[in-house]
């Protein structure tokens, strides 16, 4: 089977420089990248509202995927959630994705009036979230769902979505791991901050055998990496250490995504770059990129 491998960028919506975020989404955008990442952290003084923010770059862009990286569930009940999603989609014809995350930093969360969970009950409530979601983008029907954390009585799906919106789990530990493959469209891996390369290939062997026990094909969930760094103009040291920044050059870049797409299992990467600028997007895109697919047999 030839797997098909994706390339994007995340960007955060930082308040104070979002002229600099539109424009470089507008130059991912015309540098052919299929996906950008927006980072959703609600609680942070600085940073704009995500979805506002996704809602202006599908508008000012032709073909990038956008997708919030990731959203934090327990800031957003997931009727709503499923409404703006499938509206995103819809202006956009199909370039909206979800990406979901249970919740971290609750104490932030608690401070701006939001709930405060175990990791067992936000886990829980995101498999009741992802079943409200999936059932209001069925218009048509009338979901009804009762659960710990979130409940529905009768409300009326829709609108659909414009495309088959994918749900991608950022998850950290096993038990979310299992989560994802019994349930989610994709894993986006978090950054090795909070999940070290060392345990990448144990987190993509619990998604797979959690999505074979319940009956899914683990080949058909999106395996996303998301790699912080930065492209430099010469080569250097490359150490898939805990969680030490790639800093090399675009040879040296494709050779680790190569890597990690045979020996890992990962089919979409998503760059991270500790300083965001055109300099970084465009290396990313018209160097990495076309090299790493290169080496991959241009999949």
């Amino acid at each position: 089977m030839t797997t098909t491998h994706t390339f994007g960028i995340q960007l955060a919506p930082e308040a104070a420089t979002l002229g600099t975020f539109r424009a470089l989404a507008r130059q991912a955008d015309r540098s052919g990248l299929d996906l950008l990442g927006v980072q959703d952290h609600p609680y942070a003084a600085g940073l704009a509202d995500t979805f506002s923010v996704m809602a202006t770059v599908l508008a000012e862009t032709e073909r990038l995927r956008v997708f919030p990286d990731v959203a934090s569930l327990p800031m957003r009940g997931p009727g709503v959630l499923a409404k703006q999603s499938a509206t995103l989609d819809l202006l956009s014809g199909g370039r909206f994705e979800l990406a979901l995350g249970a919740g971290a930093f609750w104490p932030a969360i608690a401070a701006m009036g939001g709930p405060s969970r175990t990791n067992p009950e936000a886990l829980r409530a995101l498999a009741e979230a992802t079943e409200i979601i999936r059932a209001m983008w069925r218009a048509g029907e009338t979901v009804r769902v009762t659960g710990e954390h979130y409940t529905v009585k009768g409300v009326h799906a829709g609108p659909a979505p414009a495309h088959e919106i994918g749900i991608w789990y950022g998850s950290v530990g096993p038990r979310a791991h299992a989560l994802t493959g019994r349930l989610a469209d994709g894993w986006a891996a978090p950054i090795p901050h909070y999940l070290p390369y060392e345990k990448w290939r144990e987190s993509q062997d619990i998604i797979t055998g959690a999505a074979a026990e319940a009956g899914r094909d683990p080949a058909a969930i999106t395996r996303m990496a998301q790699l912080v760094g930065d492209v430099t103009a010469g080569p250097g040291r490359v150490r898939l250490e805990g969680e030490e920044p790639i800093r090399t050059d675009a040879a040296g870049w494709a050779r680790v995504l190569a890597d990690l797409a045979a020996e890992t299992g990962f089919d979409a990467f998503v760059y991270w770059p500790e300083h965001a600028d055109e300099t970084q997007v465009r290396r990313w895109a018209e160097e990495v990129v076309p090299a790493t697919r290169e080496l991959l047999g241009a999949s």
